[in-house]
């Protein structure tokens, strides 16, 4: 690119801050040598020129107002914790995506009660990323988000065709665990703006359920549900509290009621759909800005002063996803073509890429699971940052295609995301065979982890589930991942080698060579199959963002190869990054649960994982027909089982995949057999 074209470029953005509340953090708390850190709060406007080259492929921005100078506008939540010295940080910025609107680094990185307006001492937790004197940044990327609860928001333009609305299909799931629920959001959500239907006549749309994904769809009769919402409150004549049922383009209302143990799928016509594609460039223009600039259009100072010397961004789960699909699409290049994020921490993506950047897409939605949201756009080729060819298509792609602006990329997954996200995917090709990453890529499986490791979890419970949830630790993982990642990106120290199951060594295996390898324990039933990923039809224009076909055909149930990791006879994982829990383990932690009967009973339930324990005793195991060795006989005392967990603990400080100062935590938490985790009769 001239430089002609690129000052042209940089003439088409602006961005202009706005911070409205600057506060002292953590009381002025001094971390370390970095010392005391303060709060920024605040909003950043976006002007950008939809017909220049460094917005191409956002979906319907062309169909964006735009303002008097030609651009489109748009508006995003802002928020920072930074050094008061800014001088005495590192001069990296870390920026967290923010899940559904959530702030997460500071909960996952420091061990901090979860928070989305994190302010006081106890909110830091143990402080590490201070410590580190890294300069956090938030920047609200997801645009139907409704306001609540602290949600970070993205404020987007409706697409329309001129004066005329553009009008779509639209295909929402509901799946309840309450049977008094009438009424729902036609986003699904609460949290979640909805497309408005373009007729309340219900006999213009499809209301159905199932029992199971797979199973036919039974139809509703229109006339048993209605486009309406539930109003109440206070009545006159002592009455009580009244409800009211009101006409409504954003609600859908069952007086039957929405029954568990039941899948129910609306289809209908909606209009007014969001340039949800605009929050990719929400973050990079904002980093970018951050990253590079010194004041903004409206002639205001940066307020991290610019000139950072990396910028690392994180993300989980969606974000996770989200990172995956700004990589793939090219938003890692900024306007004027510079690199955004030198680095990327994208933990528990599985496979897929975001359903964000179509029409009448719903951000929020989870990408397809074995049981819910099964038919999920959000899962597609390409799968992996290597390029491959899908052999179902032939298609040859990759996420890491752009080697002068591709990050570094650290990609982490959990036992979840092979069963339930297609997370073999990530290293295998379509067929299952294994595929090598490019150089500037590393893969771990955190093994007989589930998706979401809450790092305050007291006590594990069941809920809709057969089995105790997963109780696994890995928050000191995170810890030990963002140093090499920073250690990557600044002298080239390469972090230690991708640990993943493999076809070559057979610790990755299908379904059934899994279940001939994991242990019978009595009264634990195991998944029938790992969640499929058949080849899906959305229609001919699905790539370029329009879904015609919804529910979608599926165009080959075959599909592709997914594989699970082959586990030792206690049922843990064999490969991957054994944390100290999985290494000196109490009980089989699965990265599965199954649903229980009256609740799609047999399915896999979302992203939950188990717990089994082992039994204590040698007498209790003889008792129950257990065929695992005894918690006893394993480590003979508590101090044993601390000595264990210490161990493994050095073993991962010596192997580059955990830090020094988390030995000592591990050690203390595991004291007394871990009894806040564990419910053990010792």
């Amino acid at each position: 690119m001239s430089s002609e074209a690129v000052g042209e470029l940089a003439l088409a953005n602006g961005i202009e801050l706005d911070i409205a509340e600057r506060t002292p953090f953590a009381g002025g708390h001094e971390f370390g040598e970095v010392g005391a850190y303060e709060r920024l709060v605040g909003r950043a406007r976006f002007a950008v020129d939809p017909a220049a080259a460094a917005q191409a492929g956002i979906v319907d921005l062309d169909k964006a107002p735009v303002g008097a100078d030609g651009r489109v506008e748009f508006t995003t939540d802002i928020a920072i914790l930074k050094p008061v010295d800014m001088a005495r940080g590192n001069h990296r910025m870390f920026f967290d995506y923010g899940n559904r609107g959530n702030k997460r680094a500071v909960q996952f990185f420091n061990d901090a009660p979860a928070s989305n307006d994190p302010i006081l001492r106890h909110e830091a937790g143990n402080g590490f990323l201070m410590r580190r004197g890294y300069a956090i940044v938030w920047g609200a990327w997801q645009g139907d988000l409704l306001p609540g609860d602290g949600r970070m928001v993205l404020d987007l333009p409706v697409a329309s065709e001129g004066d005329a609305p553009i009008t779509g299909l639209v295909r929402t799931e509901f799946i309840s665990e309450d049977a008094s629920t009438t009424c729902l959001p036609l986003s699904g959500r609460a949290s979640t703006r909805s497309h408005p239907t373009v007729s309340r006549d219900t006999s213009d749309a499809r209301l159905t359920r199932r029992r199971y994904p797979e199973d036919e769809r039974i139809e509703i009769p229109a006339s048993d549900w209605s486009f309406a919402r539930l109003e109440g409150g206070m009545g006159l004549d002592a009455q009580g509290v009244e409800q009211s049922i009101v006409p409504s383009d954003t609600h859908i209302y069952l007086p039957a009621g929405f029954q568990p143990g039941w899948i129910y799928e609306l289809v209908y016509t909606g209009r007014d759909p969001l340039v949800l594609g605009l929050g990719h460039l929400a973050v990079r223009d904002l980093v970018s800005y951050l990253k590079y600039g010194t004041e903004d259009s409206a002639g205001n100072a940066n307020p991290l002063g610019g000139g950072f010397e990396k910028a690392y961004a994180w993300g989980r789960s969606q974000t996770g996803r989200c990172i995956r699909d700004m990589i793939y699409r090219g938003f890692n290049a900024d306007a004027e073509g510079r690199k955004v994020f030198d680095g990327v921490l994208a933990h528990v993506a599985g496979g897929g890429l975001m359903w964000m950047n179509h029409r009448f897409a719903n951000a929020v939605n989870p990408a397809g699971q074995q049981y819910e949201d099964h038919q999920n756009i959000a899962d597609r080729f390409p799968f992996s940052y290597a390029e491959t060819t899908d052999h179902l298509t032939g298609k040859t792609d990759a996420i890491c295609k752009r080697p002068e602006t591709d990050p570094l990329v650290i990609h982490t997954q959990t036992a979840t995301e092979y069963w339930q996200r297609h997370g073999s995917l990530v290293h295998t090709d379509t067929k299952g065979d294994d595929l090598p990453q490019p150089d500037g890529v590393r893969v771990y499986l955190w093994s007989s982890s589930q998706h979401f490791a809450d790092p305050n979890l007291k006590t594990p419970d069941r809920g809709v589930c057969q089995n105790l949830t997963n109780v696994v630790r890995t928050s000191m993982l995170f810890r030990a991942m963002i140093d090499a990642l920073d250690r990557w990106a600044t002298d080239g120290t390469p972090p230690p080698p991708s640990r993943t199951p493999i076809r070559a060594d057979r610790t990755l295996v299908t379904r059934d060579e899994w279940a001939a390898q994991f242990p019978a324990i009595p009264g634990v039933a195991v998944p029938q199959s790992a969640n499929s990923l058949p080849l899906y039809d959305f229609g001919s224009d699905a790539e370029a963002g329009i879904l015609a076909k919804e529910p979608p055909e599926i165009a080959d149930p075959a599909g592709y190869a997914i594989l699970v990791p082959a586990v030792d006879q206690d049922g843990n994982d064999v490969a991957g990054v054994r944390a100290p829990m999985v290494a000196a383990p109490l009980a089989t932690y699965t990265g599965w649960n199954l649903r229980v009967r009256g609740h799609g009973g047999g399915a896999m339930h979302e992203f939950t994982g188990s717990t089994m324990p082992f039994p204590e005793t040698e007498d209790v195991r003889r008792a129950t027909g257990d065929t695992r060795s005894s918690i006893v006989e394993r480590y003979g005392d508590a101090e044993g089982y601390v000595a264990a967990i210490t161990e493994a603990a050095r073993k991962l400080v010596a192997d580059g995949l955990m830090l020094e100062e988390d030995v000592e935590r591990a050690a203390e938490v595991a004291a007394d057999w871990d009894r806040a985790r564990h419910d053990l009769d010792l």
